[in-house]
């Protein structure tokens, strides 16, 4: 336009077409350029028959199809077009004026979207002229059939007289004001929205006598928003304001933008809530989204805003416009020189990663979910440890509290650290409940602290001498015993009680399993080698066997103690090259010297409970708790379960523990593990803590809530501090006492509850009313009846403080027979009859309620994952 920065206009008809206003009219067709993604801009028409420009805006009908009305300095609006005009309606249309009686600038047009002829104009002040003017671009074309020909003739010379010019308009509005910008409303087609001098203000044109209006600066480009039609924006200076028709009174919203002012505000027509923004002189475009959040009744808060900049080109920015059908594409044009940039505004990806491992992203109109290929096999989804123990969760994990050993069944059983973790606490407990050592308090309270406590607390081991058994060779060979060293060697689980160390069960055990190299090398641990080499030809001769364990034992068979012989040269070079760590350690043993057996204590494959048993059996009272130490500290930093065994469940313990779920993160275990037999100021530590709150909310987000409520009755029998105090309670609405049926709560010792009208057995007996005031409870909205909680003892019966057994017999109350009400409307009955109510209806039972009571609370209709 003439002396000001361009503007542009997209066609309301074709995609791919738009018009760059500035001193001319420039018609331009985007399209994809040859050979490459980018796009081009090819010139189709000017037109230069328009001086003086100031605004022009673009005839919304198809029909006829390049028409514009132009916006002159003198107030005049011109309609022309561009490219040729086939149809008659355009010809006769083309070069009409519309004259105001009084010459001032012509600030802003805006074409009706629905009655088309219409057409807003908004002047600046001339006294007490008006200075919004509706024209109707067809009054003057056709004609009433009703009129005479006389007249139509006279009408048809006058028009040819004075060149289609109009000068009376259809609606003249605002009086003695001036108009900025104007905008039809989209939600009424008979409602214009103007921005005249010092307010907003709304014209009806079936009432133009009155208008609604709101003092503010802010008039400038007056927007609706295509997908709300009750959002408006408006700006003055650096201001913008975001405004509600509903709720006229202020805006709902004012952002301050940088300190130059605003030339030019546009919503996006193909994205929800997205308004752009252009200051003077800056190559930026600042965008606004506009999240729809709920927001309660009432509430002044400003609605979510996120705001962000996007960089179209490198200089400055005279105006841009939003592609009407392209998902948030605009086209930009320099403030000098006419240079285009097509441009599209990316949008933010907004990630949402589930608690099952689901991973979703939005971008734009489009929503992906994340699958992994796995390619046939174990995905990472499933060797994720958040998978697992949902699994886990769901199989009953850590619940057996009988069997302890089934735990590791329960997690899949393929993961040898969990089965020494649950065998090592199943003979923990089986120590601890032992009889004899009941007796002895002391050997008793030990069990649980670990191999590394109990061997502290040795006076002192006995030393004794026992030769080969099934072998020619009569060597002594030392050996410790004392009864310290005989629980830790039930600890890890060769013996199973008393002070003999017979380890035939568990040879037996062992070879059920079809460990053959274990079960061989604790038989010769035991100084039994005719044993060792009978399980070792067993398991040749299975199915399963290995053959070359007929070579192993044929090798133990040529054992010689004597310190220099072929035999010993033999097995101390070879044993390495032999696959199974149990057949390399028990060549290594019968190489060894006495009280030197390296080749044994630090085979790190070897089973953490057999090398300790060993060093139980074959190192003195000075080695042995260096040794124990020493691999203490090495499971600890490595957060192997298995050294559990030797912390026990102490503050070590807890330090291996650390270490394992920093490595794994299963606090799944952890929590399960601590609570077996831990002391109260270890199930106190903040980590313990921490390890259990995160696995209870794991279980929540995993909507495990039967879960999460079996584990906290699991924690509350093992950890009896842990069990929460009453926190809610029914209270009466006349004497505000609890309800609850206790002995306390009773006013009449000795009195049942049969002088309310509740006779019958103590353990179906209904409190239907008050025990401190004896008034009536509130009766149920759809039974009617009384409400009333089951009892499951009588008071008085010094039960109360007991620990109660919150099996399914043995419930307090049955859930269909508890208090329930809604917050809002305050209406209620028995749980049952409210769940059954809302299975089939949605407003309140209550007669003349309509609250929607169940759809007030968001997880009302969220149903838990671990329900059948």
């Amino acid at each position: 336009m003439s002396g000001s920065k361009p503007d542009i206009l997209w066609s309301p008809h074709h995609p791919d077409r738009y018009v760059i206003c500035d001193s001319e009219l420039g018609l331009y067709r985007i399209g994809p350029s040859s050979g490459a993604e980018e796009t081009t801009a090819t010139l189709l028409a000017i037109n230069s028959d328009t001086p003086y420009m100031k605004c022009v805006a673009w005839y919304p009908k198809h029909e006829p199809e390049c028409l514009l009305a132009v916006g002159q300095a003198n107030g005049r609006v011109v309609l022309t077009s561009l490219g040729q005009t086939h149809s008659s309606a355009c010809k006769e249309l083309v070069g009409k004026e519309f004259v105001p009686k009084h010459a001032r600038q012509c600030n802003t047009l805006a074409w009706n979207p629905v009655d088309s002829n219409l057409l807003a104009a908004g002047l600046d002040k001339h006294r007490a002229d008006f200075s919004v003017l509706i024209w109707d671009v067809s009054s003057r074309m056709a004609l009433d059939s009703g009129a005479s020909a006389n007249e139509k003739l006279r009408l048809s010379l006058a028009e040819a007289d004075s060149g289609s010019v109009v000068t009376k308009p259809l609606y003249e509005l605002g009086q003695n004001d001036a108009c900025l910008s104007l905008c039809w409303l989209l939600r009424d087609s008979k409602l214009l929205l103007a921005g005249m001098h010092r307010n907003l203000a709304i014209f009806d044109l079936r009432n133009t006598s009155q208008k609604t209006f709101v003092n503010t600066k802010a008039i400038q480009g007056v927007s609706v928003d295509p997908h709300f039609h009750d959002r408006v924006a408006s700006y003055y200076e650096g201001q913008l304001a975001i405004w509600d028709l509903r709720k006229f009174e202020k805006p709902v919203l004012t952002l301050t933008e940088q300190p130059k002012p605003l030339t030019k505000v546009a919503w996006c027509p193909t994205r929800t809530g997205l308004l752009a923004t252009l200051t003077r002189d800056t190559n930026i475009i600042r965008l606004y989204d506009m999240q729809h959040t709920p927001t309660p009744i009432g509430d002044e808060t400003e609605p979510t805003i996120i705001e962000r900049s996007v960089q179209p080109c490198d200089g400055q920015i005279g105006s841009f416009a939003w592609h009407p059908s392209s998902q948030n594409r605009m086209v930009v044009v320099s403030a000098t020189n006419r240079v285009m940039t097509d441009f599209t505004v990316f949008e933010r990806i907004s990630l949402a990663w589930s608690s099952t491992s689901s991973l979703m992203w939005a971008c734009g109109r489009h929503l992906y979910d994340c699958a992994e290929d796995s390619g046939g096999g174990e995905g990472s989804a499933e060797r994720d440890i958040a998978t697992k123990m949902r699994q886990r969760a769901g199989s009953g994990y850590g619940h057996d509290t009988v069997q302890l050993w089934r735990n590791h069944l329960l997690a899949g059983g393929d993961d040898p650290q969990l089965k020494s973790l649950w065998y090592d606490l199943s003979h923990m407990k089986l120590c601890a409940e032992d009889l004899e050592l009941k007796i002895q308090g002391n050997k008793q309270s030990l069990v649980y602290s670990g191999i590394k406590n109990i061997v502290k607390t040795s006076s002192g081991a006995t030393e004794s001498r026992r030769s080969w058994s099934g072998s020619e060779w009569q060597t002594d060979v030392p050996r410790f015993h004392s009864d310290e060293r005989c629980l830790a060697l039930r600890l890890c689980g060769w013996i199973s009680r008393g002070s003999d160390i017979d380890v035939e069960t568990f040879l037996r055990s062992l070879e059920q399993e079809g460990e053959w190299e274990r079960a061989a090398a604790v038989a010769l641990f035991n100084l039994d080698i005719r044993r060792a080499i009978q399980i070792l030809n067993t398991g040749a001769s299975t199915a399963k066997g290995e053959l070359n364990l007929n070579v192993v034992a044929m090798a133990l068979s040529g054992y010689s103690d004597e310190k220099v012989c072929l035999w010993r040269e033999m097995c101390s070079s070879l044993r390495l090259q032999l696959n199974n760590s149990y057949l390399c350690i028990m060549f290594a043993f019968l190489t060894s010297e006495p009280g030197a057996y390296d080749g044994v204590l630090f085979e790190s494959s070897v089973a953490v409970r057999d090398r300790v048993a060993f060093a139980c059996m074959f190192l003195n009272d000075v080695q042995l708790p260096r040794y124990i130490d020493k691999l203490t500290n090495e499971m600890k930093g490595a957060g192997n379960l298995e050294g559990v065994l030797l912390t026990g469940l102490t503050n070590d313990g807890v330090d291996l523990m650390e270490s394992y779920v920093d490595r794994t993160g299963d606090v799944q275990t952890a929590s399960f593990c601590m609570l077996k037999g831990s002391p109260v100021d270890v199930l106190k530590d903040p980590r313990v803590q921490c390890w259990i709150e995160n696995y209870r909310n794991l279980l929540d987000a995993w909507r495990f809530w039967h879960k999460r409520a079996e584990f906290d009755i699991h924690r509350g029998k093992l950890d009896p501090s842990s069990k929460p105090l009453a926190q809610v309670f029914v209270s009466c609405n006349f004497c505000g006492k609890s309800i609850s049926y206790s002995g306390a709560a009773v006013p009449h010792q000795g009195r049942g509850f049969s002088q309310y009208g509740v006779g019958g057995s103590p353990t179906k007996s209904k409190v239907t009313s008050c025990p401190g005031c004896r008034k009536p409870l509130p009766r149920c909205a759809l039974c009617l009846m009384n409400m009333g909680t089951p009892v499951s003892h009588c008071p008085g019966t010094g039960r109360s403080e007991e620990k109660v057994d919150l099996t399914r017999e043995n419930k307090l109350a049955q859930f269909n027979n508890w208090f329930t009400w809604c917050h809002n409307c305050r209406h209620g009955g028995h749980a049952g009859h409210m769940l059954s109510w809302f299975r089939d209806h949605t407003e309140c039972p209550v007669s003349a309620c309509t609250c929607r009571c169940m759809q007030l609370d968001t997880t009302g209709n969220l149903l838990p994952a671990d329900s059948s």
